[in-house]
């Protein structure tokens, strides 16, 4: 059972990173698998690499066939047991085979060149694998000063004629403060840490192994771990390791387009998801030449480590057009006193325009229990496609049971992406479905909710339009909520919200009223849990109409049909075959709903 922990552990972390480019690099001289116990132990050393989890390895001093080695491919056993591909090049003839350099990989190379370097006391030689991103080379230096420094300027040959990031690995047969290694440091960085000793193992004393990056070509990078790994026994150097974060792509960092929220009191909220966490902000104004910049900011600090991104725009004008675009901008490393930044990612231009305060006309399309069937809201969205809208409501079950961030995203992106999101506002009614899984407490991030509430109200021109949030329809003592819920404090809650909402001037003074919540009170089949907190309330409110969903049944009850005193409509289901959308228009003085279903027919319109 322990282990299975580990696993699962071990697979929840390689998903929340997995988005996170990160490359480790290992250097090892494994003196042809003799260790300093007198035993050649091939298994041991694939053990130190298999352990360590690399994707490229520089191997130097490998016997090939040799009569010492017992006829033995070192360089093959070790990669067969470390699960490895195997590069070799020999450098010199040795007792009946070879003896030379290799390279270990998780992917196999697409291509390998091999060249000569000099050395008085045996040939040496340089390996050079190239990978879809990068070229990683492997080289064991001449014993004799000027052989390394000769073969330096090969080397320095090699690396710039290189596009991608130059990487190069190996024994150097040299200490930091050589003049052959602050000549190689004009051109290359090194990435192991030089003050943790490499060679000899039991006690090392001396760095002489080394990884190294071309600087030229050098990625943009944090060094997000450096290690000369404790081994003092298998080879008569330690093994180094250097883990690097690079900096993604920004062609690939956003995850989805951005999308609009809560459009009121003269702001607007903008939100997108990145594949990373960020540090994210707005660029903005009424053309694309003088941009405002607006990112979020918690008691001082700027937020920099989020991957879901909600910026608000405040102080816009009523009724003016706006451009915008997001920009996402990776943070390699974050320390008290220093920053390495990745890539910025810069949307194109988008734009909105603001509800105008003063409009007595507006057009709504208002889409219910989509229970993420994606052919249900193409059917539905193909009929409403041409309709000038001006902003949507999903009200309440759209997304279905949220079990993860990637679940939830995948919808809210499809809905919005495809309503528009990016250039109309949508806004989000919580239905009892989107309450229940793993998720739900965290699909509020998804959105900007009006007034940080789940219900809360809002003009649009000269109507009013009041947002409920129903909650469960179990009562919350249910054995399947586990003691987890209490509802019936939100909705206490919301019955002082309507008395507040009920008295004040902004829905007084407005010329439409209108009602939106998920689960409806009047003509439900059952029990509606709200009923005896908001119907006393609700039965006197002056709304001219009322719009619900839940019951997967679309109903239209005319004033008095179920005690009502205003049209009641209720949405129908997540099937092709019952699915509805509706238009909700406003002209001056009218209101018209109209319904219809996913082949385009009229169910109902209606005019108030």
């Amino acid at each position: 059972m322990k282990k299975l922990y580990l696993i699962l552990f071990a697979l929840m972390a390689v998903s929340m990173v997995s988005a996170q480019e990160y490359l480790k690099l290992m250097t090892y001289n494994v003196r042809n698998a003799n260790g300093m116990d007198g035993v050649c132990n091939v298994q041991r050393i694939a053990n130190v690499i298999r352990n360590e989890c690399p994707d490229v390895v520089a191997v130097q001093e490998l016997d090939s066939l040799t009569g010492r080695s017992g006829g033995k491919y070192v360089l093959g056993e070790i990669a067969e047991r470390a699960q490895m591909h195997a590069v070799y090049h020999p450098a010199i003839d040795y007792d009946g085979g070879k003896y030379g350099i290799g390279l270990l990989s998780r992917s196999k190379p697409l291509r390998t060149e091999a060249m000569a370097l000099p050395g008085r006391e045996e040939r040496r030689a340089l390996l050079v694998a190239e990978f879809d991103e990068f070229l990683f080379a492997c080289t064991h230096f001449s014993l004799t000063e000027e052989d390394r420094i000769a073969s330096l300027e090969i080397i320095r040959q090699c690396a710039s004629k290189s596009r991608k990031p130059f990487y190069l690995a190996g024994d150097l047969n040299d200490v930091p403060e050589s003049p052959m290694m602050k000549e190689l440091q004009k051109d290359f960085t090194i990435l192991n840490d030089l003050k943790k000793p490499t060679h000899p193992s039991p006690a090392p004393k001396n760095t002489i192994d080394y990884i190294a990056v071309w600087k030229q070509t050098a990625p943009l990078y944090a060094v997000a771990s450096k290690e000369v790994l404790d081994e003092p026994v298998a080879s008569d150097h330690r093994p180094v390791s250097v883990c690097l974060r690079t900096a993604i792509n920004p062609e690939k960092m956003f995850r989805t387009k951005p999308y609009l929220q809560n459009p009121v009191d003269g702001g607007m909220t903008i939100m997108w998801e990145t594949i990373i966490p960020a540090y994210s902000w707005v660029e903005f104004g009424t053309d694309t030449t003088q941009l405002n910049r607006v990112r979020l900011i918690i008691d001082g600090q700027a937020e920099f480590n989020e991957s879901i991104h909600k910026i608000r725009l405040d102080n816009l004008k009523s009724g003016q057009k706006y451009y915008y675009r997001v920009c996402s901008q990776e943070i390699l490393h974050y320390a008290a006193y220093h920053k390495i930044f990745g890539n910025t990612a810069k949307s194109p231009f988008y734009s909105f325009v603001m509800p105008d305060a003063n409009t007595d006309s507006f057009t709504a399309l208002i889409f219910n229990d989509l229970h993420q069937r994606q052919a249900t809201f193409e059917a539905l969205y193909k009929q409403i496609k041409d309709v000038d809208y001006d902003f949507v409501v999903f009200n309440g079950d759209c997304i279905d049971d949220p079990k993860s961030n990637d679940q939830a995203t995948k919808y809210v992106s499809l809905l919005t992406e495809s309503v528009r999101g990016d250039r109309i506002p949508t806004f989000f009614i919580r239905g009892n479905h989107e309450i229940r899984n793993v998720y739900s407490i965290g699909l509020r991030k998804h959105f900007d909710y009006v007034g940080g509430k789940t219900y809360g109200a809002f003009n649009w021109g000269d109507t009013r339009i009041v947002m409920l949030d129903c909650g469960e329809d179990k009562t919350d003592d249910h054995r399947e909520y586990s003691g987890l819920n209490d509802f019936t404090q939100l909705r206490l809650e919301q019955v002082d919200f309507l008395k507040q909402e009920l008295a004040s001037k902004a829905f007084k003074k407005a010329d439409k009223r209108i009602l939106l919540h998920h689960i409806p009170i009047y003509g439900m089949l059952g029990k509606n849990l709200c009923e005896s907190l908001w119907r006393p309330l609700l039965d006197k409110a002056p709304f001219d109409v009322a719009i619900h969903a839940h019951t997967h049944r679309f109903a239209y009850h005319p004033v008095g049909d179920s005690e009502n005193s205003y049209p009641v409509i209720i949405g129908g289901g997540n099937q092709v075959e019952n699915a509805t959308v509706m238009i909700l228009e406003k002209k001056k003085g009218e209101l018209k709903v109209k319904v219809l279903d996913a082949s385009g027919k009229v169910l109902l319109e209606i005019v108030e």
